[in-house]
């Protein structure tokens, strides 16, 4: 599946990114530790969060994920966004809760 698809079917807004929308999605990760989504997360997976500020680029780059999801309308700071940019990582948004989201994105990967 690829990143384009899960925008287009869950109504993601693409923060910064749209140049890596063809990334291939392998899966998910759901959480708002650090050092959780560093130990447990894999490459290709999207990272639901709440975490905004500008060290979850560093993470999602470092794991190779597929991009950073952010919920409930949250916006990064330019910093973010610049530093998301600089590292080819995308960043998305939705105004649904982790919970909402992370389900509706486990059954897409699921069917795929």
């Amino acid at each position: 599946m690829k990143l384009k698809d899960i925008i287009e079917t869950l109504s993601l807004r693409v923060i910064c990114g749209e140049e890596h929308l063809e990334n291939e999605l392998t899966g998910g990760y759901c959480s708002d530790l650090l050092s959780d989504v560093m130990g447990n997360s894999q490459e290709g997976h999207v990272w639901v969060t709440i975490q905004v500020h500008k060290n979850i680029v560093a993470v999602a780059a470092l794991k190779e994920l597929s991009a950073i999801l952010l919920v409930k309308g949250l916006m990064p700071p330019n910093e973010t966004i610049k530093a998301a940019i600089e590292q080819g990582i995308p960043i998305l948004q939705t105004n649904e809760t982790a919970f909402e989201v992370a389900g509706k994105l486990y059954n897409l990967i699921q069917q795929s």
